[in-house]
Formats: structure tokens, sequence, C-alpha cells
């Protein structure tokens, strides 16, 4: 770890993004409780109007304030994007090395059943779900969760098909370690650097799958909000009142920008093959 930290301290733009991405963490978390604006209390009489030194970034149509309506909706944003990439790692990391330490008809059978998965509609998926279970908070981490380890299981895969033929596995077989043995002890630690610059660049597109789910009206219901039914209100409202678009647009846009660059300096760091480059 500490030499993790000497070599990612002199990528600039990698501590940039984590700077930014922890500035926006407690500002998501402490901003509401600091702000004399509450996310539900509403103004019909003042309605939709621009920023102002009371409201910086205006307020919606109901009089609420949008900068602390983006601030909470950061929240359910960063909390769908980092626990739905948890459970993709958890499930894919776990298929991805059983697969690639067994056999090869049972690698070849639980490859097909990932290539069945990844064949089935997205969109249809999510639609049968809100249908028979109801648009319910939880579904936006089952759905996309049921989608983004398949990838995960086929790159920790790749990884362990390379690694399960090195001298430390087959040394630790000769001594009769088990198979779990094998995969946590010896297999994991190897493949960890690989799955962490995934799941970094993994939570950037759960964030962007779940804000499109929302702007189709099939992610957050109200009252909860996240980024993309803010961008779907926006969006209706944008010829007359554009900053309702614009706020939860630009820092969406900006926490995308930063969790993509965080990850690329992760790779960078993690990747012995990238620092040689």
């Amino acid at each position: 770890m500490r030499e993790f930290w000497v070599q990612f301290r002199q990528h600039r733009s990698g501590v940039i993004a984590l700077g930014f991405l922890v500035l926006l963490l407690l500002a998501c978390l402490l901003g509401p409780f600091i702000s004399s604006h509450s996310q539900t209390a509403q103004d019909l009489t003042l309605g939709a109007s621009p920023p102002s030194a009371s409201n910086w970034f205006g307020t919606d149509i109901l009089g609420r304030d949008v900068l602390v309506r983006v601030l909470y909706g950061g929240r359910i944003s960063l909390l769908v994007g980092v626990l739905a990439t948890l459970v993709a790692m958890v499930i894919g990391v776990t298929y991805g090395m059983v697969s690639g330490l067994a056999s090869e008809r049972v690698d070849g059978v639980m490859m097909r059943v990932v290539d069945i998965l990844y064949s089935f509609p997205f969109m249809t998926f999510v639609i049968i779900l809100m249908v028979v279970f109801g648009k319910e908070f939880w579904l936006v981490f089952a759905a996309i969760g049921a989608v983004e380890w398949l990838t995960m299981a086929r790159v920790v895969r790749a990884q362990v098909l390379g690694l399960k033929k090195q001298e430390f596995v087959l040394a630790a077989r000769t001594y009769g370690a088990s198979f779990t043995r094998i995969l946590f002890a010896h297999l994991l630690p190897n493949v960890l650097g690989t799955v962490i610059v995934y799941a970094s660049l993994t939570v950037p597109g759960v964030m962007m799958l779940e804000a499109m789910l929302s702007f189709l009206g099939l992610g957050i219901q109200p009252p909860l909000a996240s980024w993309g039914t803010m961008i779907s209100e926006g969006a209706a409202a944008m010829s007359d009142h554009p900053w309702l678009l614009l706020a939860p647009a630009g820092f969406f846009a900006s926490t995308l920008l930063a969790l993509n660059t965080l990850g690329d300096a992760l790779r960078d760091v993690l990747d012995p093959k990238a620092r040689m480059r």
C-alpha cells in the first residue's frame, strides 16, 4: 500500500480526480444538513426562478432549491453506482475464478451460461422486473447487477486462465492445496489489481445505466430523486428553465469524468505493463 500511494501521488490527474470525488461525497452527505433549504420544502409562489444569492442553482417549478435536490440526488446516484458495482464484483469475481480454474468441460458450460445471459435484452429484463415486482428501489440494483457481473466474470476468467499454469499454482496443487484455497489464497491476490481497476471503471457505467433507466421512468421513483430523474425533468423544461438541466447534468458529467480519470490512474499504477510503457 505504501508503494502504491507513492506511485499514485505522482499521477497528478488521478490525485485531482480523487480529491474532487472526496469533496463531492462530503458535499452530498453534509451539504443538505448545512443548507437552510429543504429538499421537500415547496414554495409555489416562487416557482421556477433562476439562480440567485439565496438559491445558487435556482429553484424548480415547485419552488424547491435545485442545489439541495442535486446533492440529495448525488447520494442516490453514487449509492447505486457503488453498491451495484460491489454486487457485480462479488458475483463476477467468484464466477470467473471458478470457471477459469475448473476443467474445460465445466468452464465451457459456465461460459455458455454467460453468453445466454448476454443475449437477453437488458431493457426487456428491466420491464419484466417492473411488471412483476413493481417500481421498487431495490430493483435498480437487481437489474444493473444482473448485467454488470457478466463482463467482470469474463475479465477475471481470462486472468485466471493465464495464471493457473504458473509455477506457484502448480506447486500449490502438488502440495495438496484444495480448490478453494487455490482460488482465494493464490489466484485472488494476483487478479485483485485488475479487479480494482475494472471496478473503478464500472461505477460510471452503472451510474449511466441508472440515469438511462430513470430518464425513461424505469429507475428511481418519486419522492426519491437521482441525477437521472433530475436530468429527465430538466430536459422537459430546458427551453424555459435551462438551469433545471444544467445543474444535475453538470454534476453528473463532472463525476463521470472524475471516475474515469481515477480508473485510468489506477490502471497506470497497478498494471506493471502500463508502468513500463
